[in-house]
């Protein structure tokens, strides 16, 4: 070998590879700024070209070409949680008598009254006015001086089965809280209740080339919740909405757990003919697109109470507490 004997190896392959000297010995900011630029454009330019040659090797082989390679994220290098749920029937009996059960078996349709904070700035009703085209029955009542309590106690006597409290700060929604109010039959109290915090709201008119949702109920899709905690909490999202999909609306609802960040988008869908052709049939592929209806937003969890809303008795389920459980990048929660 080459290097053993004190010698620069030979690149047989002839490949030029970005080739990067520490820019930060470059006293000129302008120059270090140009050269570091310079190359991430030779890196990007090399990747494209292994990533071509990867390609016409496999199609020269054919079925003999190696299996693709993964790469390592965070998501398949995560930390094993103990509460992480497969098919375990133990599991399946408790969510079958749960608070939820009802909504997914579409015993109860949900009755969402949403409010928020007092004095609420003018984007966040832009804000609930979306959210009015996401949810279904979503009845927007103002805060005026009243309590999370008595705002509690005003739509339980009124039938709504969820109570939605939207927070802000610098005029943008910063938070949502979350209370189930319906009592289920062997339970001694309504709930639970979360709190959520709130990140990168766009309204459906801030989208480009949104389209405008109809009055059909969308179809729900709650992906990545794989532990007993994020069992609950796709259960509790997925009883804000009624589970009776109208299919020729062709909208879908997405919660989707990635890092413990829940990503909400609302989609409308449409099968079309592609124009690739399929060899064994000689009939044009389908394919499937997408259009962005709005709102889009972030949820991550907070904590998680028993009951309705009460931060001076209520005993919490789960709270996150950032130094004691994220003591690594790899430990995810839902």
């Amino acid at each position: 070998d080459a290097s053993l004997k004190g010698k620069k190896p030979i690149n047989a392959a002839r490949v030029q590879k970005p080739v990067m000297r520490n820019p930060s010995r470059i006293s000129n900011k302008l120059k270090r700024s140009e050269m570091y630029g310079k190359y991430l454009q030779e890196k990007k330019a090399h990747k494209k070209q292994e990533r071509l040659q990867r390609m016409k090797e496999a199609e020269a082989l054919g079925e003999e070409a190696p299996a693709k390679q993964t790469p390592r994220t965070l998501e398949n290098t995560r930390e094993v949680e103990p509460t992480l749920v497969g098919d375990d029937p133990e599991v399946m009996a408790d969510e079958a008598d749960d608070e939820f059960a009802p909504y997914f078996c579409d015993e109860i349709r949900p009755k969402i009254l949403v409010t928020t904070r007092p004095r609420p700035s003018q984007q966040t009703f832009y804000f609930i006015a979306d959210l009015q085209k996401f949810f279904p029955s979503l009845h927007f009542y103002p805060r005026k001086h009243y309590s999370v309590k008595e705002i509690c106690t005003f739509a339980a006597n009124r039938d709504f089965t969820h109570l939605m409290v939207l927070s802000e700060k610098a005029k943008k929604c910063n938070g949502m809280t979350i209370s189930h109010l319906k009592q289920h039959q062997g339970h001694v109290s309504a709930g639970p209740t979360a709190f959520f915090k709130v990140s990168n709201v766009v309204t459906g008119q801030d989208i480009p080339n949104h389209g405008c949702s109809t009055n059909h109920v969308p179809e729900l899709v709650l992906n990545g919740f794989g532990t007993r905690l994020g069992h609950r909490i796709g259960r509790f999202l997925g009883s804000l909405f009624p589970h009776n999909a109208e299919f020729q609306g062709r909208q879908v609802a997405t919660f989707h757990n990635q890092r413990d960040y829940i990503f909400v988008r609302h989609h409308r869908y449409v099968f079309e003919p592609s124009k690739q052709v399929d060899k064994e049939t000689s009939q044009a592929k389908t394919q499937a697109r997408l259009q962005e209806l709005g709102p889009r937003f972030t949820l991550k969890l907070r904590w998680l109470q028993e009951g309705t809303f009460d931060t001076q008795f209520g005993e919490y389920e789960w709270n996150h507490k950032r130094k004691e459980m994220d003591t690594t990048r790899r430990r995810f929660h839902l």
